[in-house]
């Protein structure tokens, strides 16, 4: 007796599939339904402790992921459990992980689907969203630049596509050409606030005109539609290189996350969308068709059901992780063998902006797979002319201007990383970083830690005060990254110091803050080794020996306290030079401290919560006994900087620190 056909909701094409292909993407859509069914029921019982739910989106997820190929990366958000289940991740891997045992993806580190994995090629995002659109980008240029024809997939809500990251990241693959298929999962609400409240445009897919970029819109709930359309796009794609932007109608059926539930969403459009749900109505579909049998459904349920339950069984019995400390500091940083390479002796003198330039051309000519980018360091040469000539030595694929959109391009250079390249991202001046600033302290930062994939990305940062420059051109800003974890901070006084360490920077698997103060570019010279050398992190340069007191500084301010104790070769000092912020070398100021009792902290920030603040707390924590005197800190003025000169030579600590040093002498 034939089954009596039930109309859907949804008007689904076969598209000439065979009967294989749509059980196929039936029992894909399926599975991520009974997983969340089940999680829900855990979430009720106190046995997960949130979840974000993607019902009613689920053939978004499968229909994509379906469309790629195995070897192409797809960056997805918190509802997308398709993604992972149709990318053949193991169930107890994903249970493990939402419960944060080692099983899962991040060492209990991070929860749900906070996480990456190279092995499935799956990067996940980060709770501020924007972000991953433009490590898509990154990874979609290491494509392009090794000849590889895959795209990339990303994922944002139409809440995301209201952060600069989103704007960003369309511009920047426009301009390039990047293979990215930015996926708009249109579900109606941001947490709570309704899309009216989000954009005042019809469509989101209308952004994509503004960038000069293709645009589709697709109903979000019919695989069938989802699938044809996304593979055809995908092929085009890989043989014409350019970014898709594809919006997905669709709608979210549970809260933002379960705490938060739907009562701000009127009744009359839950059932709406109710009847439109995508699993229920391509089930229809393919009951109607023939395709499917009450007997077959059952047996797929059945089956997944079964896998549920061996593989919740197996993550229930896993032990919880135990807390080691030396694990979890040992993770924060990618593993980096120092390599030492030993300078010639054939040296010549270089300006400090000069032995920067020599060892970023060689850093280049040893890594085939470094990349320069920022703005204006193309044919420009960078404002301060550091990549002249980069273009017709390395070409425009490795040495490239940007658009100006730090937080966009600091993206990017991440994504590269992801692909096995280096980046080197020059600020045009540090004090712009803060518009780049949530991607390194909250992406490149954290990223090992998290999930054990590496932030393969230098960042050079001109800064400093001294040359007129104003409030917006002048910030010495270290202190912004020393105090977070998974960076490493680096600020040579000299030549010879810039150009080895720079080096070591490059070589370094971790993100690395690269200051080079500004006054000191074209004012100071020394004789530096001709050839490639690279000098080691976390070692201080001792650059005058005494025992009357320990002057320790980094940057321009070395050159003050230089000039200072010349002016006074009475006091007998050892002078300090840092270079190496973090990792920070504590014995040579242990070493210092403990020979001489008297210790002066000079630094171009203001003192409060600058690095000399926690160095002179180490000071106090672990020399207290070998003490004459209180720890002196000097820096500039609580102010941002100053233009006039006058001005600018008040707010500098240069003669602050003559006054200090002579007085702690007399103490």
């Amino acid at each position: 007796m034939s089954r009596p056909e039930i109309a859907t909701q949804i008007n689904f094409e076969r598209s000439g599939y065979d009967n294989e292909q749509l059980l196929m993407l039936y029992k894909a859509l399926l599975k991520p339904r009974m997983i969340e069914e089940k999680m829900l029921v855990l979430l009720r019982q106190g046995k997960i402790s949130k979840w974000f739910s993607g019902i009613g989106q689920e053939a978004i997820s499968i229909g994509v992921t379906l469309s790629l190929l195995k070897e192409e990366y797809i960056l997805p958000m918190h509802r997308n459990l398709g993604v992972f289940t149709a990318r053949e991740i193991p169930l107890y891997r994903l249970f493990s992980q939402w419960q944060g045992k080692a099983s899962g993806f991040t060492k209990g580190r991070d929860r749900s689907f906070h996480f990456g994995t190279q092995e499935f090629r799956i990067i996940g995002m980060i709770s501020h969203l924007g972000p991953q659109l433009g490590v898509a980008d990154g990874i979609a240029l290491a494509h392009k630049l090794q000849k590889e024809q895959n795209i990339t997939a990303v994922f944002t809500g139409e809440g995301g596509t209201s952060e600069g990251d989103f704007h960003e990241a369309l511009n920047i693959a426009s301009v390039w050409s990047l293979p990215v298929l930015f996926c708009i999962e249109n579900n109606g609400y941001g947490l709570s606030t309704p899309t009216s409240e989000q954009y005042n445009c019809k469509d989101l897919a209308d952004r994509a005109a503004g960038y000069g970029m293709e645009s589709h819109i697709i109903d979000g709930n019919n695989i069938l539609e989802v699938y044809s359309k996304i593979s055809q796009l995908a092929e085009s794609m890989r043989n014409d290189p350019r970014p898709v932007l594809v919006e997905f109608k669709t709608f979210r059926m549970r809260g933002h996350e379960e705490a938060s539930g739907t009562k701000y969403v009127p009744d009359d459009l839950m059932e709406e969308w109710a009847k439109k749900d995508p699993v229920d109505n391509f089930r229809e579909f393919l009951l109607n068709q023939n395709v499917l049998s009450e007997a077959l459904d059952k047996e797929y349920r059945e089956e997944i059901k079964s896998e549920i339950d061996e593989d919740l069984k197996r993550a229930n019995s896993e032990a919880i992780i135990e807390f080691n400390e030396s694990e979890e500091l040992n993770d924060v940083y990618q593993e980096f063998k120092y390599q030492e390479v030993s300078p010639s002796e054939e040296t010549e003198e270089l300006r400090f902006i000069d032995a920067i330039s020599r060892g970023l051309k060689q850093s280049m000519e040893r890594h085939e797979n470094l990349v320069l980018m920022g703005q204006d360091i193309a044919e420009y040469g960078g404002v301060f002319k550091i990549t002249e000539n980069f273009v017709e030595s390395f070409g425009r694929d490795r040495v490239r201007n940007t658009p100006i959109c730090e937080s966009g391009i600091l993206e990017t250079a991440m994504g590269l990383s992801i692909k096995g390249m280096k980046a080197m991202v020059e600020m045009q001046f540090a004090d712009f970083v803060s518009s780049g600033f949530n991607p390194i302290v909250n992406y490149l930062a954290k990223v090992n830690y998290r999930w054990g994939q590496n932030a393969d990305v230098v960042v050079r940062m001109p800064c400093g005060a001294g040359v007129g420059a104003g409030p917006f051109h002048s910030q010495t800003n270290e202190a912004w990254f020393t105090k977070t974890p998974g960076l490493k901070v680096i600020y040579p006084a000299f030549p010879y110091d810039a150009k080895g360490l720079l080096n070591t920077a490059i070589n370094d698997p971790n993100p690395v803050l690269f200051f080079e103060h500004k006054a000191l570019y074209r004012s100071i010279r020394q004789q530096v080794p001709v050839d490639y050398y690279t000098l080691p992190f976390g070692k201080a340069s001792l650059l005058r020996e005494g025992k009357e007191i320990s002057v320790i500084s980094f940057g321009a301010a070395v050159h003050w306290a230089l000039e200072i104790l010349e002016n006074h070769p009475e006091i007998q000092a050892d002078l300090l030079d840092l270079r190496s912020l973090q990792p920070l070398d504590k014995d040579a100021i242990y070493n210092s401290v403990k020979k001489t009792g008297k210790v002066i902290i000079l630094q171009e920030d203001s003192v409060f919560g600058g690095v000399g603040s926690d160095i002179a707390a180490m000071i106090g924590e672990e020399c207290f006994e070998f003490l004459d005197a209180p720890v002196v800190r000097v820096g500039s003025l609580e102010t941002p900087v100053p233009f006039s000169k006058a001005l600018e030579e008040g707010y500098l600590p240069k003669k602050r620190f003559e006054e200090k040093i002579l007085q702690l002498l007399q103490y």
